[in-house]
């Protein structure tokens, strides 16, 4: 086979149209929690603590040219003055998000793996054996 034959074969496989599937709803999927995360969750979480807008914790390790003498006032404002930053409220963020993409696959692969636990497959009854055809056979002559 030439390699556009099997090129062709390894994509119309059922695996690989299943994952291409699953990076499309799981990159979709990402998205909703990036902003469940940042907008929902949070902006009370940081009003608890005091106002605090994780998005904008940050370190500076080294100034940018024009530091001012009182500190950024954000995230944005170190990062355009050249300042090198380490972004502990963005790495918080993506901590959170990371768990509840976890939590929620594994509650779907829970209910999945129930619903396989609670329909058991039925299979349909094995036909007799010849050995038992012959004794029905013999059966039904001897009642006759």
């Amino acid at each position: 086979m030439s390699l556009a034959q099997d090129f062709k074969a390894f994509i119309m496989r059922g695996n690989v149209v299943d994952l291409a599937v699953g990076m499309v709803v799981g990159t979709a999927f990402s998205g909703i929690v990036k902003s469940l995360v940042d907008d929902v969750i949070m902006p009370p979480i940081g009003l608890l603590i005091g106002g605090v807008d994780f998005s904008d914790l940050f370190i500076t390790l080294k100034d940018g040219a024009n530091a001012p003498a009182d500190g950024y006032a954000s995230l944005a404002a170190a990062q355009a003055a050249g300042a090198v930053t380490l972004n502990v409220g963005t790495f918080l963020n993506t901590v959170i998000s990371f768990l509840i993409i976890s939590a929620a696959i594994f509650m779907v692969i829970r209910a999945l793996s129930k619903l396989q636990r609670q329909a058991p497959v039925e299979e349909a009854p094995a036909a007799p054996s010849e050995e038992v055809l012959l004794l029905r056979e013999i059966r039904d002559s001897l009642k006759k």
